[in-house]
């Protein structure tokens, strides 16, 4: 159906490519397509709605006692992981509710990863990449992991856009969580230190992690080879056995062209394939990525910019953002998990 769609649209813009665009005519398109965007997000909102009403996400949904195993693999976001008891248990800790959002489910792949490998431990050390004000260093000290968490320099220019956003950590302070852990017991697990991802320093890869992870990070990196030699480079700061978990932007559309340079790129499948040879190479494993576009409802809805909370002169909503289009590509969030070899 919308490979129809995209068809038609193809032939609508032949027949009306050589129609002059007055002035009059210009607005009402903007217009047009501006409303077409609000009702997008609105049947979005209604939907998600709906499933929060049922109880399957949301306030309503139930909380498990514990963690669950989910025998996670390197995958992509999708509707069924947010209604499941793994996630509903670390939004608990997080202090939110399930939502359809894959930020959340971001945060929540790292935790469930880690957990599942035995890596939310006292005694363990664990590693954070452009950590910014993530609540993930606070979240691991409450287990007892001794975490040293880093981002770039507050005085480097390639963090002025996250700093003005409210993203950007400089001190370990920034990360503290009182309703998660007393603060004598977070200032004694975690450190903060300034680190460049495209030049890790040397003392931190020496093989003294048993953990390590990144969230939405890599893909900031300028291109898709940096991402890449920024996971490489990684897996140095890991002892034998220990794991990698980084989440990154996914394009769905496999087949496709994609974003290969420029402030967020867009990995796709036959990068991931080929990152998984080269850190073989290096006797490490990717865990194989499981790219089901999942059978939800919700995972077949695509969010447009303006993404998050939307509002107009029609009233304020929430749709699910569990995909989006990013410069026409359909995008999604990718979890990858790596093992560090010998």
């Amino acid at each position: 159906m919308i490979a129809r769609l995209l068809r038609h649209l193809s032939r609508w813009r032949q027949r009306h490519r050589r129609l002059p665009l007055l002035g009059d005519t210009r607005l009402l398109w903007e217009r047009e397509a501006e409303l077409t965007r609000w009702s997008v997000k609105v049947l979005g909102a209604e939907l998600a709605q709906r499933h929060y009403a049922a109880g399957l996400a949301g306030p309503a949904a139930p909380v498990p006692d514990g963690p669950s195993p989910a025998g996670l693999t390197s995958r992509t976001c999708r509707q069924a992981d947010i209604e499941a008891p793994w996630f509903r248990h670390w939004c608990r800790v997080l202090g939110t509710a399930p939502v359809y959002h894959r930020k959340l489910w971001e945060d929540g792949f790292v935790l469930q990863a880690l957990w599942e490998a035995g890596m939310l431990e006292p005694g363990r050390r664990a590693l954070g990449f452009a950590v910014g004000r993530e609540a993930l260093p606070a979240v691991l000290a409450a287990q007892g992991v001794e975490v040293v968490a880093t981002d770039l320099a507050g005085e480097d220019a390639r963090a002025r856009d996250w700093i003005e956003t409210g993203q950007h950590g400089a001190a370990a302070a920034a990360l503290y969580r009182p309703e998660l852990l007393a603060r004598e017991a977070f200032e004694a697990r975690v450190s903060f230190r300034p680190v460049d991802m495209v030049a890790i320093p040397a003392e931190l890869r020496q093989g003294g992690f048993d953990c390590l992870w990144s969230v939405c990070a890599l893909e900031h990196l300028g291109s898709l080879e940096a991402g890449w030699r920024f996971v490489e480079q990684a897996m140095e700061c890991l002892k034998p056995g220990g794991i990698a978990v980084h989440t990154t932007e996914f394009n769905l559309d496999g087949l496709g062209g994609t974003i290969g340079r420029g402030s967020t790129v867009l990995f796709q499948r036959r990068h991931v394939e080929a990152l998984a040879a080269r850190v073989a190479a290096r006797g490490h494993a990717l865990l194989p990525l499981d790219e089901g576009h999942g059978n939800g409802m919700l995972d077949r809805f695509v969010d447009l910019a303006p993404f998050g909370e939307s509002s107009s002169p029609l009233g304020v909503v929430f749709p699910p953002h569990l995909r989006l289009s990013v410069r026409g590509f359909p995008v999604t969030s990718a979890g990858l998990i790596l093992r560090a070899g010998g």
